[in-house]
């Protein structure tokens, strides 16, 4: 509920979607030296729409699904849908004699809820698609299960997501004045993420992870970025109140991190991973698959 709360409103978080559509372009390149033609293919937070409509022009004969837990995210990226179709019907008004059907232009289809609960069958889809959003998740492990769930036999899961890295300069200032490091939302090491997925039953996971680096002018444009992308949602989060005085030391703290060139350095430590669902080496009961190649003599 209270990441929920967190997106309710999309212009708090649209000065950080900088780094969203940075990843999501890094993803990308990932996916391109994968072979797959997914059919099915579902972006697990999806948030304002931006992945789906890249992932429908990069398998445009795909059905794309997103999912998000924000009502309000999921109402931007109708909206974005309505502006592209709108400006598409438009375009082929133009240039085509025929009337258009009223099926063209509708778009990926939108479910809010859990991505811990999707609301698919076992075996619905080719490709789970993720872009920094399996952080606010308390339970990955679940969620990684639930994945695995949804995805058919050579289906491909691709995720990205915050390391425990991510905000260093700010946990320190924090730490310095003995607030907890719960005041800002911890993140899952790449190791115990690999590890979750061989539980969860995907085969030969890959992760790797790079930091990446942002600048600020100021503390307040540093600190709205931190609270747009991980202000902490979970139960045991920080809840005591800042005096002015403590919040001044922070603040004072930060700033003695500004670079030679005058600007505020954040790390952000990013994780990436895709395993495939294997081929089930049990049935449902516990008996043990067998499986004979024929074709050998």
């Amino acid at each position: 509920m209270r990441v929920r709360n967190m997106f309710a409103s999309p212009s708090r978080v649209a000065d950080s979607d900088f780094l969203r559509r940075e990843v999501s372009g890094r993803m990308h390149e990932r996916l391109d030296l994968i072979k797959i033609n997914p059919q099915h293919i579902i972006d697990a937070g999806c948030g304002e729409g931006a992945d789906l409509q890249i992932l429908q022009s990069h398998f445009p004969e795909a059905f794309v699904m997103g999912i998000d837990g924000a009502a309000a995210m999921l109402s931007e990226a109708r909206a974005r849908q309505a502006t592209t179709a709108s400006s598409m019907n438009r375009l082929l008004k133009k240039w085509l004699p025929v009337r258009l059907g009223n099926g063209m232009g509708a778009g990926p289809a939108l479910f809010c809820g859990d991505f811990a609960h999707l609301p698919l069958g076992i075996n619905a889809v080719d490709l789970v698609w993720s872009n920094l959003a399996l952080h606010w998740h308390p339970q990955p492990d679940r969620v990684f299960a639930e994945w695995r769930r949804v995805l058919k036999v050579d289906g491909l899961l691709m995720f990205s997501c915050f390391g425990p890295d991510t905000f260093k300069e700010l946990r320190a200032a924090f730490s310095m004045h003995s607030t907890p490091d719960t005041a800002v939302l911890p993140f899952v090491d790449m190791h115990d993420f690999g590890d979750m997925l061989v539980n969860a039953g995907f085969s030969t996971p890959v992760m790797d992870m790079e930091t990446i680096t942002v600048t600020y002018e100021s503390v307040e444009k540093l600190m709205n970025d931190v609270r747009a992308w991980g202000g902490n949602p979970l139960a045991n989060r920080y809840r005591g109140l800042m005096g002015r005085a403590s919040w001044r030391r922070i603040v004072d703290s930060i700033e003695e991190g500004r670079r030679p060139d005058g600007r505020l350095p954040l790390t952000f430590e990013i994780i990436y991973g895709h395993a495939f669902r294997p081929v089930p080496r049990t049935t449902s009961s516990g008996e043990t698959i067998v499986r004979l190649d024929l074709r050998k003599k």
